[in-house]
């Protein structure tokens, strides 16, 4: 199931928050691309991408450490949303955002089953 908003387990909002911070890595790579490419064709906007694709590097970084929070979640999902529009300026971000999106939307699927699974082995007594 996947959620917008709300509480997540801890399995889950750790690899959320493991997968935000590998994205914060390729996003800051594509801030870097962006403003070498508006440099290249002589665009004065070239310090503009890049402290707009810092911004959205951080904001990756920061959101990472709010995972715990129920509206952390709602963040993310923003982060991805904001990872596609920056293939505006950086066409590659689109394969970035279809990455980083199938693994987010994959976390939240797989680890909620991996704790729902741990949580029904811990209500189960043990055999011996």
């Amino acid at each position: 199931m996947v959620v917008f908003y709300g509480s997540l387990g801890r399995f889950t909002w750790r690899m959320l928050a493991t997968v935000l911070a590998a994205q914060g890595i390729v996003v800051f790579l594509g801030a870097l691309v962006a403003r070498g490419l508006a440099n290249a064709v002589g665009d004065d906007r070239d310090s503009t991408w890049l402290w707009v694709g810092i911004g959205l590097a951080v904001l990756c970084f920061v959101a990472a450490g709010l995972m715990r929070h129920p509206w952390g979640v709602t963040l993310g999902w923003l982060i991805q949303v904001a990872t596609f529009a920056s293939a505006a300026v950086v066409p590659a971000m689109l394969a970035v955002g279809v990455i980083f999106l199938a693994l987010w939307v994959g976390s939240l699927i797989l680890c909620r089953r991996v704790e729902d699974q741990m949580a029904a082995r811990e209500r189960t007594p043990d055999p011996r």
